[in-house]
């Protein structure tokens, strides 16, 4: 793998630069955007982060042999656990090339069988991968043991043949609900799916923004980070942000105040983070043109082309259509007290930034009881992540793994059992 990694070099290798123009023309990240991820894809296949992956998932020492499992409840039995991979069909999303990256390096790292289905917005870069890998060696047994196909998904002919139980034993799928709820179809003993499933992030900012100018600008500036880094094309960007800034009319000011700074900061945000968006949901802008006209409820700044906007609510509700923002559109809504932005987490809930740190401290707890699955520092949301091994609040490494277990009691013992 550190191998292909010094194979994986943007200027040389040809099947990164035909797998780039191709997502310039059908991924929802801008060229310059797509520029820096395929340029850092290499620095993904770094020694010593996948072996802290492998360590924090299912340890090393249960993917290289038999690890003893200690005294057990009944005397004289033993026991030793290995973790195995499996035959697996991964249905990966297109919105980021890391996702096709991560397939593979878990693939190998878990010394499993995979079939990569392509997205069709990035419908290059895990061919782009695999097929470096079998220029560098065609029978390495990594090479062997992955393969990338495309099919439209719901074609029943295809895909009941691949997901039958005799020849695959996991599905790993990303994607939007209607994809994840079709797969369900084909499950049955014997077939475990591992789901990566849609979900919506939000942020939640203390009254402590509003201290002074110095840190409303800073506030302002990390959360336009959140709304536009990727331009918004991950789960864990911030669509609905809860600001305790007061509902009256001190605090609809204040709300409006940090919409206009959180949007001029969009704006300005470099270009290798966000830019406006290159293919702007129409259903979205006749959204926000419909709600313009409505002053005494809505607020907006930007949302007259693609550059992005801030949707400020006057009262403590969000749009209607606030699971359907993108594009780099985000939606304040003032609220009095933090308990209403607790009370909106869900399990559809994945990143929540937070601002200030104490506040984090204070709700991270009820949060994830409510189901939040990743609270983070404001910010943060899509430009840092500390390990890529947890996601949607599951180990999807350890996952993908079968945990065999083999046990030994001494023949007397059993025969005595027996009477």
């Amino acid at each position: 793998l550190v191998a292909l990694g010094q194979r994986l070099d943007f200027g040389q290798n040809r099947h990164l630069q035909e797998a780039f123009r191709l997502s310039c023309l059908t991924s929802g990240l801008s060229e310059s955007i797509l520029r820096v991820h395929f340029q850092h894809i290499g620095a993904a296949f770094d020694r010593t982060e996948m072996r802290r992956m492998m360590e924090r998932s299912c340890g090393v020492e249960y993917l290289e042999g038999w690890v003893d499992q200690g005294a057990g409840r009944f005397s004289g039995l033993t026991a030793r656990t290995r973790a195995f991979g499996a035959r697996t069909v991964h249905v990966i999303a297109g919105n980021a090339p890391i996702v096709s990256i991560l397939t593979v390096i878990r693939n190998a790292l878990t010394r499993s069988d995979a079939i990569i289905k392509l997205p069709s917005n990035d419908p290059l870069t895990a061919s782009a991968l695999v097929r470096t890998m079998v220029e560098m060696d065609p029978d390495h047994p990594l090479s062997k043991h992955v393969s990338v196909a495309y099919w439209k998904g719901g074609d029943d002919q295809v895909e009941s043949a691949i997901y039958d139980p005799r020849g695959v034993e996991k599905i790993v799928a990303w994607g939007g609900f209607d994809s994840v709820k079709h797969i369900t179809r084909y499950l049955q003993p014997g077939i475990d799916l591992i789901t990566q499933d849609p979900k919506l992030s939000g942020t939640i900012i203390g009254r402590e923004a509003f201290a002074d100018e110095e840190t409303l600008g800073q506030v302002a500036r990390r959360l336009a980070l959140d709304i536009g880094a990727q331009n918004q094309e991950g789960c864990v960007s911030a669509r609905v942000i809860y600001v305790e800034c007061g509902t009256d009319e001190a605090g609809l000011e204040r709300a409006n105040r940090l919409g206009q700074m959180t949007f001029d900061a969009l704006q300005r945000l470099p270009d290798h983070l966000s830019t406006p968006h290159k293919a702007f949901d129409g259903a979205l802008k006749a959204e926000i043109d419909g709600i313009r006209l409505n002053d005494e409820d809505y607020r907006i700044f930007g949302g007259r082309a693609n550059e992005g906007a801030v949707i400020v609510s006057q009262e403590e509700y969000p749009v209607d259509f606030s699971r359907t923002l993108a594009c780099r559109v985000g939606n304040i809504v003032p609220i009095d007290s933090r308990e209403t932005a607790v009370s909106a987490v869900n399990a559809y809930t994945q990143t929540i930034g937070i601002f200030p740190e104490s506040l984090k401290d204070e709700l991270r707890d009820r949060l994830a009881f409510q189901g939040a699955q990743r609270i983070v520092s404001l910010g943060g949301a899509a430009t840092m992540q500390h390990n890529m091994e947890r996601q949607d609040a599951i180990e999807p490494v350890r996952r993908m793994v079968k945990w065999v277990t083999e046990e030994q009691a001494s023949g007397e013992m059993l025969a005595a059992l027996a009477g």
